[in-house]
């Protein structure tokens, strides 16, 4: 079979369906908002450190930070950028980007809320999209399309390279199935049939689920990756985590594969 011949959007869509995965909704991510804000917003951080070397700001005015959380990437640049905008679902997100930026004396950066899946066509085209850990998104086809179309010069995202948030021997250790997401080959491969030539190229940052020192923080990221868990399932999950090795139970760092093209070089459908 011809790759041409492969419906890699389709095939996406499926293996969703088949991780029985459903988006997280706003209230959730608000509540994260400001956790996610004091691990994944330093400056200090290794991955944001990784992904800023990355991003060739060359003739660029303008930045389009889709999925901004708390003002990751769009606060990281807005001092050499006049305009920046950074859009989430999440309000939560948007008042502690927006708190954020207040500290910093960023008040050019506007902040916006929506939503992959709703229109954009009255949102700013802008010269660099960014989308940050934010593209486990329901159609990749039409998410990668939208950021194509948002992007006058240069696109970056950042996708798992791992299929899993939550180990396998956690999965089992609950007594469920093992999950298995889409990775990254999925996107780039989306991205050739639509006539987009990407490169690829790889950031290990920490992981954020890293932190198991206690049962109560280890219960805690279990419930974030695997949404509500029974209470047979939380006994199952006690019982395995006190014979374990806390400092072990999950890897200090995650891989995220950096997905990044020019958009002026590429005639990509719409």
């Amino acid at each position: 079979m011809l790759i041409d011949d492969i419906d890699f959007a389709g095939l996406y869509r499926q293996q969703l369906k088949l991780a029985n995965r459903s988006e997280k909704t706003p209230d959730r991510w608000d509540r994260r908002a400001e956790r996610m804000a004091d691990r994944c917003a330093s400056p200090a951080d290794g991955y944001l450190q990784q992904l800023l070397e990355k991003i060739d700001l060359q003739e660029a005015r303008s930045l389009f930070d889709m999925g901004c959380g708390p003002g990751t990437v769009a606060l990281a640049l807005a001092d050499r950028l006049p305009a920046v905008y950074g859009v989430d679902y999440s309000q939560g997100m948007l008042e502690v980007a927006a708190r954020r930026a207040g500290q910093m004396g960023a008040g050019h950066v506007q902040w916006i809320r929506r939503a992959w899946d709703e229109s954009w066509d009255d949102l700013p085209r802008c010269d660099i999209a960014v989308a940050s850990r934010s593209t486990l998104v329901s159609d990749m086809r039409e998410a990668m399309s939208k950021l194509n179309r948002q992007a006058r010069l240069r696109v970056y995202t950042t996708h798992l390279v791992s299929t899993t948030f939550i180990s396998p021997a956690i999965q089992r250790a609950a007594g469920r199935p093992v999950i298995e997401l889409p990775n990254y080959i999925y996107a780039l491969n989306v991205l050739y049939q639509m006539g987009i030539h990407a490169h690829v190229d790889f950031i290990r940052g920490n992981s954020c689920q890293r932190d198991n020192s206690s049962w109560e923080r280890f219960e805690q990221n279990v419930r974030w990756g695997l949404g509500d868990i029974s209470e047979e399932e939380r006994q199952r999950l006690y019982h395995w985590y006190q014979q374990q090795d806390a400092s072990r139970i999950a890897p200090a760092t995650r891989d995220w594969a950096l997905i990044w093209w020019n958009c002026k070089d590429e005639e990509a459908e719409g």
